[in-house]
């Protein structure tokens, strides 16, 4: 029998001394628990992903000596499996370092590299030719990293041909919505190819727009979900597996881990895990929460208008940094209606966060006055109404420079796509909680949190109006945009799963609802480019994952339906 630990850890990226504590401190529980091994996440020493950090020398410099301190913090204790930056002559590489007795005794450089959406690994590290069995105590393991385990080959077929009773695999792996069961259908095969239980350690946490969402998980040979450990939080799930002890003749490295006592486990079984938009919304409460808190913030502004998508934004902060932490500023125009007022103010009411008003009509009628020679003789159109979010904007950047709030944008994917935000406007601020959620998930989330507490946050009438900017009178988002309903499903098809615009006429959608949508979405690159970073939580969001050029005069054709 070998009993593991999977540490499931927050880390931040650069802070060395900050991640290393952590896993001392987390390696101290294991040990404790009488582990025989403590496993953490892909580049924990570093946090993930490092990016362009990698290519600064005295960087790789401290990550590595800070792995030394890694190990020597934990020389008392159980053997440590932690991700860092390895160097070496053919180049930098994502790797496993083993740590014990103070010392690393085996390192481990990841084979696979993945190149796509979010990651550029191939840009920073050179990957790995073997394969890193290890016997620990009586028991055969094989160590991998992440990637190295989504496509069978190296190195699970080397340790397939070892008979390795168990392999680690340490991720640093980002959420999107259903990422999880993907992430278990790979380690079940896995499983069955190699005879071995997988121990899949995730990270958890948010870094800039990625979020990681934990649910890391021990399978069996079979292929069976044995045990797993929570999502969106910090956890340390320690587990007996019942394996054969290493045949003599079995190459790896031995490693013996200081001697202990076996205490009792405790129940590792764990709630299951959150579905639907509950695991969304846990999603950005983590990432919205950590972006706030790991680049040094203390609160949040927020333009709360009434609107279904400022209030679901105001939610969000006041669930990830608490009440007092939230500022709204309700920002009414000569077209702001009563009911919206009113609404803005209920909300805050129900989430007890701060609400000032700054009516803007004066402002927007000394803007109108310097520009009536200009606009002498054009009729009002969206020149007039952009002003408007504009000056808010301006406001709201205000309030931040003076008392060093971070500005929440409060638009949702659908509108990102379409182009229906305004620079400098709408668009401004410092990061875009829903930026990735799309318009009718607002909704599904916005219902869900509100069967939560008592008083629910978002009144009915808000989920119940029509959407509108309020920019002119009896403006609805309908005149601008199709119907949300028909809008996001295009969306998905054509962002997401990049389907052209034939394909998408031959699945049996309107000819010219398409032409309209991917119209909308290609004139909006401009401004997605200058949109602020967001947290991911579908396949593929706009920014790392999607990287389209700006002046692009290639167009899909859709055929007439």
């Amino acid at each position: 029998m070998v009993r593991i630990a999977l540490g499931q850890i927050n880390t931040t990226v650069g802070a060395l001394e900050a991640n290393v504590a952590t896993m001392a401190t987390f390696a101290a529980r294991a040990t404790e628990a009488g582990a025989d091994l403590v496993c953490f996440p892909e580049l924990a020493v570093t946090g993930y992903p490092p990016e362009d950090l990698v290519l600064r020398p005295q960087f790789v410099r401290d990550n590595l000596a800070a792995l030394e301190s890694l190990a020597s913090a934990t020389r008392d204790g159980c053997p440590v499996l932690a991700g860092f930056v390895d160097r070496s002559d053919a180049g930098l590489h994502n790797a496993a370092g083993l740590l014990a007795g103070g010392e690393v005794v085996a390192r481990y450089h990841k084979v696979r590299l993945p190149n796509y959406g979010v990651f550029d690994e191939a840009r920073t590290f050179v990957p790995g030719t073997a394969d890193c069995p290890v016997r620990l105590g009586s028991s055969a393991l094989g160590i991998s990293v992440c990637e190295d385990a989504w496509r069978s080959g190296p190195p699970f077929d080397a340790y397939a041909a070892e008979h390795v009773a168990v392999i680690p695999n340490i991720n640093a792996s980002p959420y999107h919505r259903h990422k999880i069961a993907e992430r278990l259908e790979v380690c079940r095969d896995r499983a069955r190819e190699t005879g071995a239980w997988i121990v899949y350690v995730n990270a958890v946490g948010g870094q800039d727009e990625l979020v990681f969402d934990g649910g890391s998980m021990v399978v069996s040979p079979q292929g069976d979900l044995v045990w797993h450990a929570a999502m969106f939080d910090e956890d340390l799930l320690v587990v007996d597996l019942d394996v054969p002890e290493a045949d003599p003749a079995f190459p790896g490295l031995i490693v013996e881990g200081a001697a202990r006592k076996r205490p009792p486990l405790p129940d590792p079984h764990r709630a299951p895990w959150p579905e639907g938009p509950e695991e969304v919304y846990r999603a950005l409460v983590l990432g919205l929460g950590d972006y706030v808190r790991k680049n040094g913030f203390r609160e949040v502004v927020i333009g709360l208008s009434g609107g279904i998508d400022s209030a679901l934004v105001a939610t969000l902060a006041a669930d990830a940094l608490g009440p007092a932490a939230v500022r709204a500023v309700a920002m009414p125009s000569p077209f702001t209606s009563l009911e919206s007022r009113e609404d803005a103010d209920e909300v805050s009411r129900r989430l007890g966060i701060r609400l000032d008003e700054i009516p803007i009509d004066d402002v927007f009628k000394a803007d109108l006055a310097s520009l009536d020679p200009l606009f002498a003789g054009t009729e009002p159109n969206v020149a007039e109404e952009n002003l408007q979010a504009r000056i808010r904007g301006n406001l709201l950047m205000a309030l931040s420079n003076k008392f060093g709030s971070l500005v929440l944008a409060t638009g949702n994917k659908s509108e990102m796509a379409t182009g229906y935000s305004t620079l400098y406007g709408d668009l401004a601020g410092g990061f875009a909680p829903i930026k990735d959620v799309p318009k009718t998930l607002v909704y599904e989330l916005a219902r869900w949190r509100n069967t939560r507490s008592d008083p629910p946050p978002i009144p009915d009438r808000i989920l119940t109006k029509a959407p509108t900017a309020e920019l002119r009178e009896h403006q609805k988002d309908s005149d601008s945009l199709p119907p949300y309903e028909e809008l996001d499903p295009v969306l998905e098809a054509y962002v997401e799963r990049d389907r052209s615009p034939e394909e998408l006429v031959v699945d049996g959608i309107d000819a010219e609802l398409v032409r309209r949508v991917v119209a909308l979405v290609d004139r909006a690159e401009y401004k997605r480019r200058q949109a602020p970073p967001g947290v991911k939580i579908t396949p593929k969001a706009f920014g790392r994952d999607r990287r389209l050029p700006i002046t692009n005069g290639y167009r899909g054709r859709a055929p007439a339906g």
